[in-house]
């Protein structure tokens, strides 16, 4: 398996999809609103993926609810995470019985349509100010956050379903955008720990998951972004947090990840930061490239023995849901809280 995840043009593979997902270096593919029609096409252009190679690749999806939802109809809709953190102000119980269910209802539709797993939870604080992270982070204050969060993953874990935190160290308190600008964030160490290190921190020894690096510079600890910063990656994440999960690269495309050079060079400079799997994404020729690169550089970029656990054996799971589950997430739907 192979430590580059990339993504497919359209429905269904074509010969270019085919041919790059068969090269030795990828190991994953993340499918979006594109790759999706219908809950049958979804499990027909899962099985193609699954039947190219072994190991199987891993199939991922960024579906963490409310904008960010690539697989709509069929799917059950799922809030923003806010509408959660809001719900908590008024009634916690609720708030942390509600995201646990919303968690396995999200990991059973998931796996039984052939994706692994998804790129949630998202972790960053609601600081009110960043125009990407928005009401996709739950709350402000990190202890919300942590609780929240957890309950989404157990929801997770109880479909059998990985996760993968993000963005870490986090990216709530920038207003810039890091798919079109090159955010910077000046706070110290000591102010990021006191708050936004909080929910990765105490999510960090909840066994098998993953994280995602923010492409976001903080100079007052590195001058690169942390997705390409062995201080926070080895030293904070590993060493400080004891966070033992895959680390996944946030998109090489994104223009926050300029800052390393051309696409083999992000790479490089990724999996040297001590990231165990790149993604790259909407930008085939650019894909190509960070291939070719590695490429040449036989046996330098093995697969981290991480990535091999995080092929869960998905169980077998009906898409007709307990009724409780899916009663509570509708309930909520139709309150004023999203």
């Amino acid at each position: 398996m192979g430590p580059v995840m990339i993504d497919v043009a359209g429905l269904v593979l074509n010969e270019s999809d085919r041919e790059r997902l068969r090269h030795p270096l990828v190991g994953g593919v993340i499918l979006f609103a594109r790759n999706y029609s219908s809950p049958e096409q979804l499990r027909l252009l899962t099985g193609d993926i699954r039947a190219l190679k072994q190991p199987e690749l891993l199939i991922a999806v960024d579906h963490e609810g409310g904008r960010v939802q690539r697989f709509r109809a069929g799917f059950t809709a799922i809030p923003p995470m806010r509408a959660f953190g809001r719900l908590w102000d008024q009634d916690p119980a609720r708030a942390l019985a509600l995201v646990k269910d919303t968690g396995y209802i999200i990991g059973a539709e998931l796996l039984a349509h052939g994706v692994d797993f998804t790129f949630a939870p998202v972790l960053d604080l609601d600081y009110g100010e960043s125009s990407v992270i928005g009401d996709r982070a739950f709350h402000r204050d990190p202890a919300v956050v942590t609780a929240l969060a957890r309950q989404l993953i157990g929801g997770f874990a109880d479909a059998g379903m990985g996760w993968v935190g993000k963005h870490f160290p986090g990216h709530g308190y920038v207003r810039a955008d890091s798919h079109h600008e090159i955010p910077v964030d000046t706070r110290s160490y000591g102010e990021i720990e006191q708050d936004d290190l909080i929910p990765f921190r105490d999510l960090a020894p909840l066994g098998l998951g993953g994280v995602m690096p923010a492409h976001v510079i903080y100079p007052a600890v590195d001058q690169r972004p942390a997705g390409f910063s062995p201080v926070w990656l080895k030293d904070v994440l590993r060493r400080r947090l004891g966070f033992d999960g895959i680390i996944f690269s946030d998109d090489l495309s994104m223009e926050a990840a300029s800052t390393a050079g051309g696409a083999a060079d992000r790479a490089r400079a990724a999996f040297e930061a001590g990231c165990d799997m790149v993604l790259l994404c909407n930008d085939a020729p650019r894909a190509d490239e960070l291939l070719c690169g590695l490429a040449a550089e036989p046996g330098e970029y093995e697969v981290s023995a991480r990535i091999e656990t995080m092929r869960a054996k998905s169980p077998t799971l009906s898409l007709v849901h307990n009724g409780r589950y899916l009663a509570g997430v509708e309930s909520l739907k139709r309150e004023s809280f999203a």
